[in-house]
């Protein structure tokens, strides 16, 4: 849904009983709707389920956002931004509407959600790049269809209900583990703790301490395991948490949390597969050839 926002380019309008002529008023018309950005209302997949009153989305279903032009082109080809890895964040701001709203406190799915639909009205639904088949290996170039990426409701709608219980907090009990018996509290990630998971990751890296890039994300979601909500009792748990255990709580997470479906249907020419296939997000999403 797209409209021309003229009411937001600020000009005067003419006293009520002024005459203008045909000729001056056809040009002003021109001159003011010539430049007007048309915007979008994006739908959320939370649906704004998941943020506390107060909060700009609460129980929004829809963020506006203006059409990309070539001011966010220079904000993507920026040296400065993409050196600090900035230039991302920047597009989001520069784009959505509502300039109140803080973008690292949108859920990650919501967040996604607003990436997809500014790379569309920047460069339309087709993305081609390159792609590997995971049966033959060959790379060719492929092209998706942004146009049909789908929408992952999270919470109890999408979770399997034997292994999940919701809380009064906004967070959810994960249950059913194979090889032991324990009950993992979880909550769904925002931008600000995408940023803080990376920034210990680099820290230590820097201080070249040893690292899990896997075991900091589990822990990031992770508020309590068994009641205990100290940060040594659940790093001991994923250290020693065995691996079927593992990937059901990976599993069961993924479904809880709202976001945008990437996964679209490959056909490989090489060797004739069609195997489900995750959107690649490359350079090539925002940086097209």
């Amino acid at each position: 849904m797209s409209r021309n926002n003229e009411d937001r380019l600020g000009t005067a309008a003419p006293p009520a009983d002024t005459v203008v002529p045909a000729a001056a008023q056809q040009a002003q018309d021109q001159s003011v709707f010539a430049f007007a950005t048309p915007t979008e209302f994006v739908e959320l997949p939370s649906g704004g389920r998941f943020y506390d009153e107060g909060h700009p989305l609460h129980n929004q279903e829809t963020v506006e956002i203006k059409f990309m032009t070539a001011k966010e082109e220079d904000i993507l080809t920026s040296p400065a931004l993409l050196k600090k890895g900035l230039a991302i964040d920047r597009l989001l701001q520069s784009v959505v509407i509502d300039k109140t709203l803080d973008l690292d406190s949108l859920l990650i799915g919501d967040k996604n959600a607003l990436l997809v639909a500014t790379r569309i009205t920047g460069y339309g639904n087709e993305y081609t790049t390159n792609v590997t088949c995971p049966a033959c290996t060959t790379t060719t170039r492929h092209e998706f269809d942004l146009g049909t990426v789908d929408h992952q409701l999270g919470g109890l709608q999408t979770a399997d209900a034997e292994f999940v219980t919701a809380t009064d907090k906004g967070t959810f009990f994960i249950e059913g583990f194979k090889r032991i018996e324990a009950t993992v509290e979880v909550r769904l990630l925002r931008g600000h703790d995408q940023k803080a998971t990376a920034s210990r990751i680099k820290t230590k890296k820097k201080h070249k301490l040893s690292t899990s890039q896997f075991l900091e994300q589990l822990s990031s979601f992770i508020v309590s395991v068994n009641g205990n909500k100290t940060a040594s009792y659940i790093t001991s748990f994923l250290e020693n948490l065995p691996a079927m255990d593992s990937r059901h709580l990976r599993t069961v997470y993924a479904t809880l949390v709202p976001n945008v479906d990437m996964t679209q249907d490959f056909d490989c020419e090489s060797c004739g597969v069609t195997t489900p296939m995750e959107v690649p997000l490359n350079a090539e999403f925002f940086w097209p050839r």
